[in-house]
């Protein structure tokens, strides 16, 4: 009998103290979690401090060259997406010391919408400051949509080794219909409407779609047509290749009217635009932004490995 009440009293106490430690280690996990809030809080503030007075050195009272850069992918939630580009824009032509706006290129391309809504805002704000010119600059490459963008300056400016064209469209996609058969995989794809399963890589490519396909294609590639011959005017020398999606060198497109000279950002400020002072209007991801968007899906992942860690389940 006094053994059986050593065991009970024995459970008794190693269940207090598995609870009481259960317990420290959820505090300790709640405490780390506030810890990281605390600090994610705490360094957002700075680098917001950070960002705006950055932002605010950039600006003078003095009359300057406005500056707006298109870098990389033109597309929604990019540097490049109209949203920011046309709120720089708009921003440049507005402030009353803006002398002359430089958009720098340096872009392969992207979503032919993005890039047409560019295109519309300078035709639209060079229309509504009819004084202030507005030039492209391109860098490396000013391709595809890049070029779509540029075609609404007044004047085009590239290097002589920069690449520019591409204007064209395209649509990717691929197949494995040959590589299911070999594995022995049936796709089983239901729908309403006939057309739903439009151009399925799992299917046998439907004709009727692939002209569809095309047709489209065909129609977004006459309006960017469109508004090379409207941006470029008599200054295009019209080549059956022009059109095509082949590039050029810098050196080349000047040669058939795509670009109208040779300069860089501070040549075009300096003797184009006569006012050697630039301003940079470009509107990126700032530095909290950054911060919040990295830092968030790091904290999530160490809150869950570490909630994974310390719960009941996984108690190590």
């Amino acid at each position: 009998m006094a053994d059986s009440d050593g065991k009970w009293e024995r459970d008794v106490l190693e269940k207090l103290a598995f609870s009481a430690i259960k317990e420290q280690r959820r505090a300790r996990l709640w405490g780390i979690f506030f810890k990281l809030l605390t600090f994610a809080y705490i360094t957002v503030l700075i680098l917001l401090a950070f960002d705006w007075k950055s932002k605010s050195d950039a600006v003078t009272d003095g009359k300057h060259t406005a500056l707006v850069e298109v870098n990389g992918i033109i597309g929604p939630g990019t540097d490049a997406s109209a949203e920011r580009v046309n709120a720089a824009l708009r921003a440049a032509f507005k402030d009353p010391n803006t002398q002359g706006v430089v958009v720098r290129v340096n872009s392969p391309g992207g979503s032919p919408v993005q890039a047409q809504n560019i295109y519309d805002e300078m035709r639209r704000l060079r229309v509504k400051y009819p004084a202030i010119p507005l030039h492209v600059v391109v860098e490396d490459v000013c391709a595809s949509g890049g070029y779509f963008v540029a075609a609404g300056a007044d004047r085009i400016f590239v290097g002589k080794a920069s690449i520019v064209g591409s204007i064209g469209v395209r649509m990717d996609g691929w197949g494995v219909t040959g590589l299911m058969d070999k594995l022995g995989v049936e796709r089983r794809l239901l729908t309403a409407g006939e057309n739903k399963g439009f151009l399925d890589p799992f299917l046998p490519v439907d004709e009727r779609q692939k002209e569809h396909a095309q047709a489209l294609l065909t129609d977004i590639h006459q309006q960017f047509i469109a508004v090379v011959r409207e941006g470029r005017g008599k200054r295009l020398k019209e080549t059956p290749e022009m059109f095509s999606g082949l590039i050029w060198t810098g050196q080349k497109s000047v040669e058939l009217g795509l670009a109208d000279g040779f300069g860089s950002l501070e040549y075009v400020a300096r003797e184009v635009i006569k006012t050697e002072e630039i301003v940079d209007y470009t509107q990126k991801e700032n530095l909290a932004e950054k911060f919040a968007r990295r830092f968030g899906a790091g904290a999530v992942s160490a809150l869950l490995e570490t909630m994974t860690r310390y719960s009941p389940a996984g108690l190590r």
